[in-house]
């Protein structure tokens, strides 16, 4: 490959070719970096176009397994459905690329992006949206703006520019951005804070087991929030960067750009004196149907204001009409944020919507949260599992397959909406909104030992249901036991903005995700940002106005954390079947010990308190589960006192004396006797009568009062036999 392009760039060096491979699409980039090599084309149907007023671009991302000496995992042996990484990779060039379209461009788009080859450290969004970006500049579709990924990572303290996956690795910050020389177009943006229990000294207390027990002995967790001021700190130096690379891409890519052909707008076909007339006649009757709070009234008040225009001039084209109704609708949206101050269903531009909450309403579940918020509501539900419920994937760069424990998964049926569409498998929405939620709340989570779910059902929606599953999500962990280090919350942010007039909306509906110019989710606890995403639907946002923008939703976040903390003190565990663990530490010595000859003492261990005990032979580490938490932590009382080498019982017994004790737990293998002070003893089912027992159930009953003698101590465990 002739390699007509080389640039050196922030921590990278990026190769590029151009006209040698996929020549009859409108425009191709073949980028090597490293061992990566990557082939992005994009082709636009001339002949055809969209009379619906969005742009009908689709972005690819196609992951091939042969790029790193894979087969494809599974029975079919090619690639098939796209894995979760893919369908993210896809949307996030797609946010980034978007908004270089002009408003009114209908014609079909396809960019397809593969990878050929990959390095294991490669940074495959990085390098995706860079050769997605030269395949678009260099094409002849009339657009002339380079745009370039930048991810930063903060390693030990140090900010890092476009780190490895090994650095990242390493990282308490992923802030993935897109930009040209001028503005930011997309923010990608997560904290990320241990969700494993530190080790201090030589215990591990689980805080979900007992708060008061745990938080005393722990290295203080944080959710590892970014500051605002930090985050705009680091955007500006990101700003510096955009300029110095899209000037290098643009002077460097210059040569090879194809002839421009102009673009075709839908605005210039548009019935500009029908939009005259519904401007001058209409304008009252769709301000009295848009002021409407529901999205249903005022769809179905805009659709009777077309009947009755229809009515009376029935020569009209309805289309064009539908499109001039549309446009005016808009307008007045706008010039009452703008002019007036005031949003369609009569908030401030400041004013969260109403919020009520209900924890724990689905009783076979483990836990479970209903959050709406205005017209959108969110069914949260929790799920706790074990090691053997992670998920299992295999990114094209892992070295071999990986665990998921903690899952968001968010689903939007049609009638969440009022639409009577079918229920499907997740889409790009879905499962970017799933991710968005995980994200914001894995870095508050400490969850030692557990798989968590969490499904968001959303149940009505009218904007923000992504942040409604942040704060939904939130309470369902609560509401579940789960221990986290703040209080998360979220809020999703708008603008309109007309030349130099601009306004900034807090917990937008969806007619001002519409008819606005951004959609900016932030989500987070008081003190800062975990998880943040912004698409803009102009050029670009300045920085001065994303910095008032991050300031209203630090406040409008605040509101709804107080609603939320004021309902968390009453939430009420689904105490009968919410699964618990306890996690801590012994010495490994005296792991022996604990599972005892041929597994003999653990199994009296598990069978006695109804647990289930993992336990890490090396590090020492116990993991004792079970329904019971009473059994737990009795489990556990018990393995830390063999861990402490106690030799004899707290009540002081010697061989041969014989006691009255109560029949405690009947068990395969004999029955455990409570001896007065507390203590307790093994009657092994050989001799628990004086002839051979199939069952002990058969001889004893539980709380039967019998006499034993003991027959032997075994560190602290007492051998017992019948005494007449």
């Amino acid at each position: 490959m002739n390699y007509q392009v080389e640039l050196g760039l922030e921590n990278k060096t990026e190769c590029y070719a151009f006209d040698q491979v996929a020549k009859q699409a409108n425009g191709a980039a073949w980028l090597k970096c490293g061992k990566t090599v990557i082939l992005a084309t994009v082709v636009i149907d001339e002949t055809d176009f969209v009379d619906e007023d969005f742009l009908p671009l689709t972005v690819q991302y196609i992951e091939k397994s042969y790029a790193a000496g894979k087969f494809p995992g599974g029975f079919i042996k090619r690639e098939t459905k796209p894995s979760d990484f893919e369908t993210l990779t896809s949307r996030i060039v797609d946010r980034s690329l978007r908004p270089l379209f002009p408003k009114g461009f209908a014609n079909p788009t396809q960019i397809t992006i593969m990878v050929l080859s990959v390095d294991s450290d490669a940074d495959l969004q990085v390098l995706a949206l860079n050769a997605a970006s030269a395949a678009l500049y260099v094409s002849d579709v009339d657009i002339n703006t380079s745009v370039s990924a930048l991810r930063i990572a903060k390693i030990d303290g140090e900010v890092v520019f476009n780190p490895s996956i090994q650095e990242l690795k390493r990282s308490t910050l992923d802030l993935y951005l897109a930009g040209s020389r001028e503005d930011l177009l997309m923010i990608e943006m997560r904290t990320i804070g241990s969700s494993e229990v530190e080790l201090i000294g030589a215990s591990m207390v689980d805080p979900m087991m007992d708060p008061s027990l745990g938080l005393d002995t722990l290295e203080r967790h944080s959710a590892n929030a970014m500051s605002e001021e930090e985050l705009i700190a680091l955007l500006e130096r990101a700003h510096e960067v955009f300029d110095r690379s899209n000037r290098a891409y643009e002077e460097a890519f210059a040569l090879h750009v194809k002839e421009k052909k102009p673009l075709v707008l839908l605005e210039e076909c548009k019935n500009h004196e029908l939009e005259s007339y519904i401007r001058t006649e209409q304008s009252e009757k769709i301000k009295s149907a848009i002021n409407h709070m529901a999205k249903t009234e005022r769809s179905t008040g805009l659709r009777q204001i077309r009947k009755a225009i229809m009515a009376e001039h029935a020569d009209w084209n309805e289309k064009e009409l539908k499109h001039a109704i549309e446009k005016v609708k808009r307008e007045i949206v706008r010039e009452q944020i703008l002019s007036e101050r005031r949003r369609a269903d009569g908030r401030a531009l400041d004013e969260v919507r109403p919020i009520s909450i209900e924890t724990n309403l689905l009783p076979s579940a483990h836990a479970s949260a209903l959050f709406t918020r205005g017209q959108t509501q969110a069914l949260v539900v929790l799920t706790l599992g074990g090691d053997k419920d992670t998920q299992m994937y295999e990114d094209l760069t892992d070295s071999g397959t990986q665990n998921e424990g903690f899952m968001v998964h968010y689903n939007f049926p049609g009638f969440c909406v009022g639409e009577p569409s079918p229920v499907g498998p997740p889409r790009r929405r879905e499962l970017g909104h799933g991710n968005l939620a995980k994200r914001a709340l894995e870095p508050a989570m400490m969850t030692p030992g557990h798989t968590v779910r969490l499904v968001s059902e959303i149940l009505e929606s009218n904007g923000s249901s992504s942040m409604a599953t942040v704060c939904g999500g939130y309470l369902a962990l609560r509401a579940g036991d789960i221990v986290m280090s703040d209080t998360i919350a979220g809020i999703a942010m708008g603008m309109v903005s007309e030349g130099e007039r601009y306004a900034i909306l807090s917990d937008i509906m969806g007619l001002e995700d519409h008819d606005g110019d951004m959609d900016f989710k932030v989500a987070g606890s008081k003190e800062g940002i975990t998880a943040m995403q912004m698409d803009i639907k102009l050029g670009g946002v300045s920085l001065g106005v994303l910095k008032e923008a991050l300031y209203q939703a630090k406040t409008g976040r605040a509101q709804i954390i107080d609603v939320m903390q004021s309902h968390e003190g009453s939430i009420e565990l689904n105490e009968g079947i919410l699964p618990t663990s306890d996690l801590f530490h012994i010495d490994p010595s005296f792991v022996g010990d604990i599972i005892g000859q041929a597994g003999k003492t653990i199994r009296e261990i598990i069978e006695k308190f109804e647990v289930a005990i993992d336990i890490d032979k090396k590090k020492g580490h116990v993991k004792v589960s079970g329904k019971n938490r009473q059994g737990i932590k009795d489990a556990r009382a018990h393995i830390e006192g063999i861990a402490k080498g106690e030799k004899a019982p707290k009540v002081s017994y010697q061989v041969g004396d014989k006691a009255e004790g109560t029949v405690k737990k009947i068990v395969e293998f004999g029955a455990f006797i409570e001896l007065p002070g507390g203590v307790d003893g093994l009657l092994h089912i050989s001799k628990v009568a004086d002839h051979r027992v199939e069952n002990v159930a058969d001889v004893l009953r539980e709380g039967e009062k019998i006499k034993v003698e003991i027959l032997e101590f075994k560190g602290n465990k007492i051998s017992l036999g019948r005494a007449n």
